[in-house]
C-alpha cells in the first residue's frame, strides 16, 4: 500500500514536470531515484509516462536540437555532446539532426563566423582566422565545414 502511494506521488510530480517542459528518460530516472523510487517503481512510472504521452525521447531530442540551433545558434558537435551526456542513444540523436536544414545550417555557420570576424580588431589575417576557427568550434560547428567556408568570411 505504501509503495503504491509513493509510486502515485512520484508519478504526479513527474507528469507535472513533463507537462511544463520536455524531459528525457535519463533525466527522469535520476529525478525518480532522488525522490526515493527503486528500479521497479522507476520502470512503472516511465512506462506510464510514455503511455500517457508525457514522455517521448524522440520528441525531446527534436525539440532540443531545434531550440539549440535556432535560439542558441549551436552546431551539431556541441548538441551531440550534450545529448550524449544526457545518456540518449546515437539513433535518437541522429534522427534529431534531420530537423536541421543543411542550407540553414551552413548559412548560420557563415553568419556566425562573419559576425566574429567583424568583432576582431587584429589585422593579421592568420591570427584573425585562428580566432574565428576557435570561436566556431566552440559553438559546435564541424572543423571540416569551418575550413570549407572560412574563405567566404576572411579573404
Amino acid at each position: 500500500m505504501e509503495e503504491e502511494k509513493l509510486t502515485q506521488e512520484i508519478f504526479q510530480k513527474m507528469a507535472h514536470l513533463c507537462s511544463r517542459s520536455e524531459q528525457c528518460s535519463p533525466d527522469l530516472i535520476k529525478k525518480i531515484r532522488e525522490l526515493g523510487g527503486n528500479s521497479f517503481i522507476t520502470q512503472l512510472i516511465l512506462e506510464r509516462l510514455e503511455k500517457e504521452n508525457y514522455l517521448n525521447d524522440q520528441r525531446f531530442v527534436t525539440m532540443y536540437v531545434r531550440d539549440k540551433f535556432k535560439i542558441n545558434k549551436w552546431g551539431r558537435v556541441k548538441m551531440h555532446y550534450y545529448l550524449k551526456m544526457k545518456g540518449l542513444n546515437e539513433e535518437l540523436i541522429q534522427s534529431g539532426f534531420n530537423e536541421i536544414n543543411n542550407e540553414e545550417y551552413i548559412e548560420l555557420l557563415i553568419k556566425t563566423m562573419k559576425e566574429k570576424a567583424r568583432s576582431i580588431r587584429i589585422t593579421d589575417k592568420y591570427e584573425k582566422m585562428g580566432q574565428v576557427i576557435r570561436f566556431a568550434q566552440g559553438r559546435g560547428f564541424e572543423p571540416g565545414l569551418i575550413h570549407r567556408y572560412l574563405h567566404q568570411v576572411i579573404s
